[in-house]
């Protein structure tokens, strides 16, 4: 007698098919998520090693530093002269003395490398009417009103207003539109300020409405009070200004040091989902989910 030969039925085969696609269909958001929350993780665990960071170098040298990495840096001399020195091989401000590790400034979602240098741009500002979102009281008559909301105590640029570097009149962060002559484009012009994109706490790369993207600052010592020739200069500060900035001397528990943006939903280019997607990180505390939305429409004046 010949032996017989069995193989599968195609109904059979469909339906181990079907079970293999329903078990793909359960086991890969499974894991998206299970990945997603361990970027998180890990994202919150660098932010409070910067954090603790930044307090040993304020112990040091008396003050937060300007960035947390540092502006581009060009080599001066030898073989290299004139190219980006990478991030990875500098000594700046809290990396690697106080952050060891070049990851420990650059969030998991981010895709920079070390030697990619960015323009920045203010954040969207506080949209809402000067003089009708007060936070705190700043002309100390013991009530937060309208009149506590001023021009001075808002964010200085927006977007539109162009990249950021340094304006030499004021010995601070401007607006491309006050710093004239300057070359954004060249990291050789001493007055231009480009930024390394693996800092992803200094900056960090959203998408646009229309398509696209662009990159926002995420931390800097002040975002207010910055009309030249009302003494309100960077340098100098107000006495109705927002306190929450860490340019100040001793600057309150809930200033914002810098937020995390790259964990962002959208259902609209350009507009963030509602949802404690972001991770704020503030001076008095440890970092913390926060709405994406709500961040997207205040920025740093968040309490």
């Amino acid at each position: 007698m010949r032996k017989g030969h069995f193989g599968f039925t195609l109904l059979e085969l469909l339906t181990v098919i079907a079970i293999i696609a329903i078990l793909s269909g359960i086991i890969v958001p499974v894991y998206a998520r299970v990945k997603d929350n361990s970027y998180r993780s890990g994202d919150i665990s660098n932010m409070n090693t910067i954090r603790t960071a930044l307090g040993l170098y304020r112990e040091d040298q008396g003050a937060y530093p300007p960035q947390l990495l540092g502006y581009v840096t060009l080599y001066t001399s030898g073989p290299q002269a004139g190219n980006v020195i990478p991030a990875s091989e500098l000594r700046s401000y809290v990396y690697p003395r106080r952050v060891e590790s070049l990851e420990g400034l650059k969030p998991a979602y981010a895709r920079f490398t070390a030697t990619q240098t960015v323009n920045a741009v203010f954040p969207a500002p506080d949209a809402t009417a000067v003089g009708t979102s007060p936070i705190l009281d700043l002309n100390g008559d013991g009530n937060i009103t309208p009149a506590d909301d001023t021009l001075g105590a808002r964010q200085a640029f927006a977007p539109a207003d162009g990249s950021v570097c340094w304006d030499p009149s004021v010995q601070a962060m401007a607006a491309a539109s006050r710093c004239a002559g300057v070359t954004l484009t060249d990291p050789a012009d001493p007055r231009a300020r480009l930024f390394y994109g693996i800092s992803g706490y200094d900056v960090a790369q959203v998408p646009v409405a229309g398509g696209g993207n662009r990159v926002e600052l995420r931390y800097t010592r002040f975002w207010s009070n910055f009309a030249i020739g009302t003494g309100a200069g960077f340098g100098n500060g107000d006495a109705n200004d927002d306190p929450r900035q860490l340019g100040y001397t001793n600057p309150p528990d809930d200033t914002v040091v810098t937020w995390n943006s790259y964990f962002r939903d959208y259902a609209t280019a350009g507009v963030p989902d509602r949802g404690r997607r972001d991770i704020v990180l503030f001076l008095g505390g440890s970092a913390r989910p926060f709405d994406s939305r709500q961040l997207f429409d205040y920025a740093w004046r968040q309490r």
